[in-house]
């Protein structure tokens, strides 16, 4: 008997023990199946699930192929001023700020010396003029020889270029306008010295003016003298207004540390009412199609070097592979796969398959 239960025990065990080992990948099973059995087929519901997506309607419409780039406005002519000469400043007769002339007599430095020694030199002409007179009739004369008269007359010669050496060195000591312009504010005051390197102000002239920018390298066989551009500017009531400015210089060379080609235009500013050193926008309007069908950015997937694009379909979305034309920012113009009326789906673009269920949340028709 005591056998029995020793044996009965045992089996008891062995028995907890294979259970203990094989209840939990029992378990699993037993749950698995019941998950399959309670769950929908692999797949199903994802192609019922309906898509909310933008979407618009596709209209003829103008699309301008441009290129955009950033400038700096700078004046048509701009120069410091400063005598050629040194010596203490006696006249301004600039007034700051104003327009003046050119050839306008803006400062004079102390000429008194060099007036001084122009007087006699110019005292000396008629006793040479007589003196070479005499000499030349004398000559006709085969009164005296021709080394004399020449002596007299380079002498008479001598006495013209010295005088003409004083006449400019006193125009070394006035200052005067290079070309019309506005001038700046003034940096010295009547009894002050000044030299070659004193800065007596700055004359500028901002009608016309010049736009300076770049543009990229591969766009240098489309801009040329005379290509029209567009900047912009902020107005002090803080709208931006356009303005029109003509291409008239490009740089000889790319520049090979940013890859850019210089280009400078140049704007009338009739009225002088845009002032210089501003930083402006600026657009050049390649080419320009009327009648083109644009397709937004967002909207197109590259795929296997082909552009597709998905409509909105009876709430189906449907793939169509589009040719494109001219690219802008934010549109490509579709030459074939679409026409003027179809419904591009244009948000959402990543998720769609063919078929897939779609509803339209906006729709933005163009009107």
């Amino acid at each position: 008997m005591n056998k029995q239960i020793k044996w009965g025990a045992i089996i008891l065990i062995v028995v907890l023990i294979v259970g203990m080992i094989f209840y939990p990948n029992l378990k699993k099973n037993v749950s698995g199946k019941e998950t399959t059995a309670g769950a929908p087929f692999p797949g199903k519901g994802t192609k019922d699930k309906i898509l909310n997506i933008n979407a618009i309607v596709l209209k003829y419409q103008t699309l301008s192929d441009k290129i955009v780039s950033t400038g700096n406005i700078i004046p048509d002519e701009e120069v410091d001023l400063s005598f050629e000469s040194s010596g203490k400043v006696t006249d301004i007769y600039f007034k700051e700020g104003t327009h003046v002339k050119k050839g306008e007599l803006l400062a004079k430095i102390n000429d008194k010396p060099l007036q001084a020694q122009l007087k006699k030199l110019e005292a000396g002409i008629p006793l040479a003029e007589d003196r070479l007179y005499r000499q030349k009739t004398l000559l006709a004369r085969d009164a005296v020889s021709q080394e004399a008269f020449e002596q007299v007359s380079t002498e008479n010669e001598k006495l013209k270029a010295d005088i003409e050496l004083v006449k400019a060195n006193i125009s070394q000591t006035e200052l005067r306008a290079p070309f019309d312009g506005i001038i700046g504010l003034r940096n010295v005051s009547e009894g002050a010295f000044a030299s070659p390197s004193t800065i007596i102000t700055k004359l500028t002239r901002i009608a016309p003016l010049k736009i300076d920018f770049s543009i990229p390298e591969s766009y240098s066989s489309d801009v040329k003298s005379g290509t029209k551009i567009l900047f912009r500017l902020q107005g002090e009531d803080g709208t931006v207004r356009d303005y029109q400015a003509s291409v008239y210089a490009v740089e000889s060379k790319v520049d090979m540390n940013t890859r850019t080609l210089k280009v400078r235009a140049r704007y009338p500013n009739v009225g002088e009412k845009i002032m210089p050193g501003r930083y402006t926008s600026v657009e050049i309007t390649k080419r320009e199609i009327e009648d083109a069908l644009a397709v937004p950015s967002e909207a197109v997937i590259p795929e296997m070097g082909k552009n597709m694009i998905y409509l909105y379909k009876s709430g189906i979305a449907q793939p169509v592979e589009i040719t494109t034309g001219i690219r802008t920012a934010s549109h490509l113009q579709a030459l074939s796969g679409v026409q003027a009326g179809d419904t591009v789906i244009v948000s959402g673009v990543m998720q769609l398959r063919t078929g897939t269920k779609v509803t339209i949340d906006r729709l933005n028709t163009g009107e």
